[in-house]
């Protein structure tokens, strides 16, 4: 399966969504779709809200205003969660000591489509061990996860995610932390995932000229949001502007 973008297709539609805390204003008005096989990266400062607009697109917290739509539906009588993956910004972060293997966490994906309750059969161990696979790291699945460097560890969390065989993956900064050799194989795991399974993809990032030049349409959020748009756009538009106004400054920017 190769990826073909479907503007026909919401996976996501954001009407309007606006979200108050304590009197403190922290979404204002976002509207947005996201279609089939697209690969948005979504942007802004520290503190635009870019996180908590995608929980608020997960249904983990609820807006002061306006609704999400998944695949069509409601988030409110939306049940096929197993069509939805999420890689949080803080997935690693666990006891290294913990005794969880690889292939275990990786199965851990299989219940939101079996439940927790029911057996898992081979061909769940099939699935998962496809989603190991994808993501480089057959060789490791006997490891412990606490042995494995960040990026492996981030990998891992990444095929659990996809051992539910969703249509779409959400990522909190899932290159926090690790080095640059690191961070170019895992941009390089998200576009293979996006082109050749044709997953979409929503990547949250602060880092806007990275994203540049992986994703195909950016959407920056600082509160509202500020641009929705194809990378050549994004640019075009920012070169027309003056430093000082744009608020955004690339340098080097190569797709």
């Amino acid at each position: 399966m190769y990826n073909k973008l479907d503007h026909s297709k919401n996976v996501v539609e954001a009407n309007r969504i606006s979200l108050t805390l304590d009197g403190d204003p922290i979404l204002e008005n976002i509207s947005l779709e996201i279609h089939q096989g697209d690969y948005l990266g979504v942007v802004g400062p520290n503190g635009a809200g870019k996180t908590t607009l995608l929980k608020v697109m997960l249904g983990l917290i609820s807006p002061s205003g306006g609704e999400v739509r998944l695949f069509g539906k409601e988030l409110s009588k939306f049940k096929e969660w197993e069509r939805v993956g999420y890689v949080p910004q803080k997935a690693t972060s666990f006891d290294p000591n913990f005794p969880v293997t690889v292939e275990e966490v990786v199965m851990m994906g299989r219940y939101g489509k079996r439940g927790l309750i029911k057996r898992i059969t081979a061909e769940d161990k099939k699935i998962a061990e496809t989603a190991i696979g994808h993501v480089g790291l057959t060789d490791m699945k006997k490891r412990l996860v606490g042995e494995l460097s960040g990026g492996q560890q981030q990998r891992v969390f990444i095929a659990r995610a996809l051992a539910g065989e969703p249509d779409i993956i959400f990522l909190d900064e899932p290159v926090t932390g690790l080095d640059t050799k690191t961070q170019e194989e895992l941009y390089a795991l998200l576009k293979k995932l996006n082109v050749e399974l044709g997953l979409t993809l929503v990547l949250v990032s602060h880092d806007v000229e990275r994203l540049l030049k992986e994703v195909m349409h950016i959407a920056c959020i600082n509160k509202s949001l500020t641009c929705h748009q194809s990378p050549e756009d994004f640019m075009k538009e920012t070169e027309l502007k003056a430093p000082e106004n744009s608020g955004v400054k690339i340098i080097g920017y190569h797709k």
